[in-house]
């Protein structure tokens, strides 16, 4: 084989592999996202962030998302008085992009982080918090309960991550539960339980509109009898203030009775034994005899 051309060969080649490893000198990280360096197994610590960055050429890279998630979980639990209770959580997280090596490192990605760390968090949480509570206090306690389930999620996923030598690898956002659900039995105990509260109450409406109107009329009829009685009563004052007058009227001129009684006469002469009809209201007197005149 001719020397020159072997030359030629190996050049190429070795400019083809300095055409890779000037390549593989950088890597583009995806927004949202945090390159994690590692030399034949060995994680590097320090994160890539995303755009362009220079690396080794024999290290690999690998994604990891830092962009905020929603993971979805049914939960069961059993309450105080010993009912099945069932829900689903969801739990709003992101990876710490600090802490995105060591997280890769001893768990992995995200979707082994769920199974690994969520779920059996929402599955203990749920359960703790509802063994505390009566069914029906679930129900009426929702926003109570909710609290409790995502401090004990926060401390279950805390201890959880800090055993594991990667505390604050996760940060958590909002933690949302759907109304529990119960037993099909339950449910009917329930509806039949709210339907008598509710026909209660509507006979105790009905109960209290009657007192009430009563009452009303009672009062009605009190108010008439009162306003009768008041009008009895100025009635009776008022003849008695004018029989009074009338009498210190008389009392200071005799001649008014005569005149009371002319008014009141019917013009009809009484009649007597003997046929004698006297002439009424004058006087049967006789009349004074005349003084004689004085003698000079």
């Amino acid at each position: 084989m001719n020397f020159r051309l072997i030359l030629r060969i190996a050049g190429i080649v070795l400019g083809f592999v300095a055409f890779i490893l000037i390549l593989r000198t950088g890597t583009t990280v995806s927004t949202g996202h945090v390159g994690v360096a590692s030399w034949f197994g060995d994680v590097q610590k320090k994160p890539l962030y995303s755009g362009f960055n220079f690396k080794n050429p024999l290290v690999s890279v690998t994604e990891v998302d830092t962009r905020l998630r929603a993971y979805h979980a049914d939960a069961k639990g059993q309450s105080k008085d010993l009912q099945v209770v069932t829900t689903q959580v969801t739990v709003q997280y992101s990876q710490n992009p600090e802490m995105a090596p060591a997280t890769l490192q001893q768990i992995g990605d995200a979707e082994k982080i769920e199974p690994a760390i969520l779920n059996p968090a929402i599955q203990e949480s749920v359960k703790a918090v509802t063994a505390k509570y009566d069914a029906e206090q679930l129900v009426t306690h929702r926003h109570e309960v909710k609290k409790q389930v995502e401090d004990a999620l926060n401390e279950f996923i805390a201890t959880t991550l800090k055993n594991k030598n990667i505390a604050g690898a996760l940060d958590l956002g909002k933690v949302a539960i759907t109304d529990f659900r119960f037993s099909e039995e339950f449910n009917h105990a329930i509806e039949d339980k709210v339907r008598t509260a509710q026909e209660a109450l509507q006979a105790e409406n009905k109960k209290t509109q009657t007192i009430t109107e009563a009452l009303a009329a009672k009062d009605a009829r009190n108010h008439i009898s009162d306003a009768e009685a008041y009008r009895t009563e100025t009635i009776a004052k008022a003849k008695a203030k004018a029989l009074e007058l009338e009498g210190e009227a008389l009392a200071k001129n005799p001649e008014v009775g005569k005149l009371r009684g002319i008014q009141q006469w019917d013009g009809k002469l009484p009649t007597f034994m003997g046929g004698q009809q006297p002439v009424p209201f004058i006087s049967a007197q006789p009349a004074a005899e005349p003084v004689p005149p004085v003698q000079k």
